[in-house]
């Protein structure tokens, strides 16, 4: 039978190798520092040491090598030398030696009573440069291998009479730096023990921080994370208990403010000046829906848990324009599908009136007829399309010039008309919403006027330029009335009847929401004209 794995169990596994994995690092990291500085510090402290050692010989030597009770009368005060320099060297811990050897390598003084008088047979420097008068060299004597420093006597006169040896043996010096070493390893020991229990106090933490995951992948899980909740339309703000922002992706920041994502992490959640989303973090419970003083945004508050107490708030956001737009594309789409019917009516007719001339026998009329109407509609279809980039507004405006046939409305594309979509990031959707809304009126306009002799005509135009839009809509209807001319972009006010009344406020709306403004100028019995213009703000 296969064995079964809890998810605890992976969970030691994963935990165990983060332990390992800081463990080894931090091991290598500290003997690594540790050699390093031990090993440079060990070097400098010799180095420092052997200079101190020899300017300290130097020093004693020198001295004691210009002492009164040396100069002019050494052979005739051996007592009061011995005594001088026995006195001496008892104040002198680091000095191990003191031999006093006059010009003919006589030893006038040493530490060692038994070499007194005794003739000396090793190496002595040449003093006869008297600006040469101090050495510090390595050498072999009595007493074994030693560091010596030599510094010259001369009398009262100036002649050279002899020489003072300060020495410090070897095995002693070998004493002080095998000391020296001992303590830099106790303290390299001492420190890599301190920095091995911070180690695991470290890794303990951090894998208690990851939630049992390895780094590798809580990273990229976090990523993942990271990526899913910006690439939502969705605001999503995270807060502590407290109410600080602790994520926050790029929608709920447009949506809310100006600022930067960066610059609203940290804040608090009142930075956005909405007292219901203050007082949303302050609740403990789980509410959906909450309209904001915003009105185009709508709040859900899910309060995070842990081990029974909330440690945070997630503020779910949702935008009401999206709704919007959707409204806004179904109704392009009515638009355009209103067009396809008044385009396929017209056909229609014009399929009978054809029928009609066949019947008759009218063969040359027929002909003649097909190759005018296939004329004037290539040429109206050919006109919208190098005047508009755009294909659904091009197509909305085919199918309102056939509409505008059916209705006997002479439907005029103005001259120079030209509209590039690059020049402005418009909304097709918003674009056919307010044609042809505004078409739609015009004709309704044109249509209340029961005097069959006068002329409809309907003038259309579209100009675009980069960062610049201007649309235009005149009409021949019947105008609007002066007191009525301030309420037509009220919403619900229409002159038409009940449920009606919403077309132009819904146009203001959309073109001042996308930074447009709209304009009218009307008089009864004439006509009334529309403007709309989008520019871009530098």
């Amino acid at each position: 039978m296969k064995k079964k794995y809890k998810k605890s169990d992976n969970k030691r596994v994963s935990l165990k190798g983060v332990q390992h994995t800081f463990f080894r690092v931090q091991l290598i990291l500290i003997i690594s520092l540790a050699f390093i500085l031990g090993a440079s510090g060990t070097f400098i402290n010799l180095h420092f040491e052997t200079e101190k050692r020899d300017q300290n010989l130097k020093n004693v030597a020198e001295s004691i090598a210009r002492s009164p009770i040396l100069t002019g009368k050494v052979l005739e005060n051996k007592e009061t030398v011995s005594h001088y320099l026995d006195t001496l060297k008892g104040t002198l811990d680091d000095i191990d030696v003191i031999s006093v050897v006059d010009k003919q390598n006589t030893r006038i003084y040493h530490s060692n009573r038994e070499l007194i008088g005794t003739q000396y047979t090793g190496n002595l420097p040449d003093f006869s440069d008297k600006n040469r008068s101090y050495y510090a060299v390595n050498e072999q004597g009595p007493s074994g291998s030693q560091r010596r420093a030599y510094a010259a006597v001369y009398n009262e006169d100036g002649e050279y009479i002899g020489v003072v040896m300060a020495i410090m043996l070897m095995k002693n010096i070998k004493t002080e730096i095998t000391q020296m070493l001992l303590i830099f390893l106790v303290i390299t020991v001492a420190a890599v023990l301190i920095e091995l229990t911070v180690a695991v106090k470290l890794s303990k933490t951090v894998k208690k921080s990851l939630m049992g995951y390895e780094p590798d992948v809580f990273t990229v899980m976090y990523k993942m994370r990271d990526n899913i909740l910006e690439t939502l339309e969705e605001g999503i703000i995270a807060t502590d208990i407290n109410g600080d922002i602790q994520f926050i992706n790029e929608s709920a920041s447009r949506m809310l403010s100006n600022l930067k994502q960066t610059e609203l992490v940290g804040k608090n959640i009142e930075i956005f000046g909405d007292e219901k989303i203050s007082r949303s973090v302050k609740s403990e419970k789980k509410e959906l829906n909450i309209r904001l003083t915003n009105e185009d945004v709508i709040l859900d508050r899910v309060p995070i848990k842990e081990d029974g107490n909330t440690v945070g708030i997630i503020l779910v956001l949702h935008n009401r324009a999206e709704y919007t737009k959707l409204m806004e594309d179904l109704s392009g789409t009515r638009y355009l599908v209103d067009s396809m019917r008044a385009n396929n009516h017209d056909f229609t007719n014009k399929l009978h009136v054809i029928l009609g001339l066949i019947q008759m026998e009218m063969y040359t009329e027929a002909c003649s007829y097909i190759q005018n109407i296939t004329m004037v509609q290539r040429e109206n279809i050919s006109k919208v399309m190098n005047a508009v980039s755009e294909p659904s507004v091009a197509a909305l405006l085919i199918g309102k010039i056939a509409r505008a046939s059916e209705l006997n409305v002479n439907f005029v594309l103005r001259e120079g008309c030209c509209y590039n979509s690059a020049d402005m990031n418009l909304p097709s959707e918003m674009l056919i919403t307010v044609i042809g809304n505004l078409l739609d009126n015009a004709f309704d306009s044109m249509n209340q006027n029961t005097d069959f002799n006068a002329q409809k005509e309907l003038l259309f135009g579209i100009y675009s330029k980069p960062g610049a839009v201007l649309i235009t809509v005149d009409d021949t209807g019947s105008g609007i009335s002066p007191q009525n001319i301030d309420l037509i972009f009220k919403n619900g006010f229409s002159t038409k009847g009940e449920g009606r009344g919403t077309g132009l406020y819904q146009v203001k709306t959309m073109v001042e929401n996308f930074g447009g403004k709209i304009s009218v100028e009307s008089q009864e019995g004439v006509g009334t004209s529309f403007s709309v213009s989008f520019i871009k703000e530098r």
